[in-house]
């Protein structure tokens, strides 16, 4: 389903409508059957009247049978009705939050990194689940319940002008009173409503880092703080709440007492008009009736007008983030780069800085260039720029400044989803999935075929534990890979770039993770597929940058020395001081 994009919105009900048009042919009914049901209920208090009026004068018994057969069949049509409102409302709402689930994963999936810099990731997933099911009980329970007791408070106006003007007069000069608080502490609702989701959203973002985090919790023992300060979220919402309910209880209590002693003055009015013979006792017993079911659905009425302030709160913040584009230039582009290109690498005069680390460059008027086929090995110091210069040729942000080319085409004007289709990434920590193991390979290229997925595997020396485990390729590897050790984790990742078989391979320490057998193994693995391809190596391990074609040594955003191991060992200060810290290690 395609839906429209959206803005930054204080109603709900502009943040569903794109949702809901789809299915407006179900909506009509389902508000068709409402308007069914809330008939019924008012002809109930007509046929009170004609019961106290003419049923108990009838000594035969005749009307009260019709009047029995007419209730029963008025009863029939009412529960028709309320399934019929309820499947539909339901089936809607259902189908619509589903939709609007799949419509903020997709886009929190497009947004760049910078975005989660300044957002919390646990907080993100709270507006796909919390936000979304406060929208839902707005659809299956609050707008239907409006819908009902707004067309039974106009109906019961209208049967009680029919039954007493002059009481319904009465009734309608509470009114105003009625109305001014309810708009008033409606949007002091909304806010308290607003500032608890946002709370609920930071004690969703803070359980998600420490539980993902809980072992390094464990290990050093902060058991004790963490909880504590999860403690104090919770105490913070608790309280956010409290204010929440102690507004909504007020008005709810306001509107109640309002309407109930209006109710109270006007029977004891029309008690008195009984004794005078003003109305008969039908008509009173029919009045008090409407009044009643009146009154009911004007207080439901404000009851649910509360719960639907609360709903604003969750619409806004899932607004906020659809609302959201993305910031990279280009990023709607369909300009797509050539299907093959050959993996030429140039960087020229780039420099960049975090989002939130603006005054700090990451890169600092950056140059150098890869001609295809060439292994390039990054090495330098921690903050140093190599981990910036992977993010910068995958798009995940865009250059302050300089041009960032491939094959001479400046990225910035191609779809950055095209540019990493020819780039294939192997980091220190690369990210496994909570599926099988076969299903993780095939990131890299999801309809491949077993065959293929297998054929990785060897090449990346993982073929042989996966085929020890109990379920073979289809082996679920927990959370996180949470059942696979480190190199098994880092083999499979390796799988998942051979699976792709991109022009362009970014290598974080792909062997990191690896024993000296499996890491010479994979090597050659790797060694092979780089054959005519563009390899460019975060290097830390001397083995790796002595095969590189050209090496480059980075300190604090700029190069500070290019060439081979033997043009650098020895004649570069940094060089050599990070390449004698990899013989002394070797050596120990």
């Amino acid at each position: 389903m395609q839906v429209n994009s959206f803005t930054e919105s204080k109603k709900p009900a502009s943040l569903l409508w794109p949702f809901l048009t789809p299915y407006r042919l179900h909506i009509g009914v389902a508000l068709l059957a409402v308007g069914v049901a809330a008939s019924t209920v008012l002809t109930f208090g007509w046929g009170l009247k004609n019961l106290v009026d003419e049923g108990f004068s009838d000594r035969s018994g005749h009307y009260l049978n019709q009047a029995l057969l007419v209730l029963l069949g008025v009863i029939l049509l009412l529960a028709a009705a309320s399934y019929t409102r309820f499947y539909l409302v339901h089936w809607v709402a259902e189908r619509v939050i589903a939709e609007m689930r799949k419509k903020i994963y997709q886009h929190l999936l497009v947004l760049d990194p910078g975005y989660f810099e300044t957002h919390k990731t646990g907080d993100q997933v709270s507006r796909i689940n919390t936000d979304t099911t406060v929208l839902q009980m707005v659809m299956t329970s609050n707008l239907p319940t409006a819908f009902r007791n707004l067309l039974t408070m106009m109906g019961g106006v209208v049967m009680l002008f029919i039954v007493s003007p002059v009481m319904t007069g009465m009734v309608a000069g509470v009114v105003p009173f009625v109305i001014g608080p309810i708009i008033y502490f409606g949007r002091k609702v909304r806010a308290k409503s607003r500032d608890t989701q946002g709370r609920l959203g930071e004690i969703s973002s803070f359980s998600h880092e420490t539980i993902q985090g809980l072992q390094t919790i464990q290990s050093f023992g902060y058991e004790e703080t963490a909880s504590n300060r999860f403690s104090a979220l919770a105490d913070d919402t608790f309280n956010a709440a409290l204010r929440y309910v102690k507004v909504r209880a007020f008005l709810t209590a306001f509107v109640i007492s309002m309407v109930f002693s209006a109710i109270g003055v006007v029977l004891w009015m029309g008690g008195h008009q009984v004794l005078t013979g003003e109305i008969s006792v039908g008509n009173l017993s029919a009045f008090i009736f409407y009044a009643v079911v009146t009154a009911g659905a004007a207080g439901a009425l404000s009851e649910t007008m509360t719960s639907f302030n609360q709903a604003v709160g969750a619409a806004d913040r899932i607004a906020s983030l659809l609302g959201k584009k993305a910031g990279l230039k280009g990023s709607d582009s369909t300009k797509a780069l050539p299907q093959n290109i050959e993996g030429h690498v140039s960087f020229n005069h780039v420099s960049f800085s975090y989002p939130t680390r603006a005054e700090q460059l990451a890169l600092d008027n950056l140059t150098f260039t890869i001609p295809p086929g060439r292994l390039v090995a990054l090495t330098g110091p921690s903050g140093a720029g190599k981990t910036t210069i992977f993010q910068l040729l995958q798009r995940f942000y865009d250059p302050s400044g300089g041009v960032i080319t491939i094959d001479g085409l400046d990225i910035t004007g191609y779809n950055a989803r095209d540019i990493r289709r020819h780039i294939g990434v192997v980091s220190q920590d690369p990210a496994i999935f909570s599926c099988s193991i076969a299903e993780n390979i095939r990131v890299g290229k999801p309809d491949a075929t077993d065959a293929e997925v297998r054929h990785a595997a060897e090449l990346a020396q993982a073929h042989e534990f996966i085929a020890l485990l109990p379920e073979g390729y289809n082996t679920l590897v927990g959370e996180r890979g949470s059942r696979l050790s480190g190199g098994q984790r880092q083999r499979i990742a390796i799988a998942r770039v051979l699976l792709k078989n991109p022009k362009i391979l970014l290598l974080d320490e792909a062997t990191s993770a690896l024993d000296s057998s499996n890491e010479q193994a994979v090597m050659l693995a790797l060694k092979s597929l780089m054959v005519g391809r563009t390899t460019i190596v975060i290097a830390h391990r001397l083995s790796t940058v002595q095969n590189a074609d050209k090496i480059i040594v980075l300190d604090q955003g700029r190069i500070v020395a290019e060439g081979t191991h033997d043009q650098l060992y020895g004649k570069d200060s940094l060089y050599t001081h990070l390449a004698g810290l990899q013989m002394q290690v070797r050596a120990g």
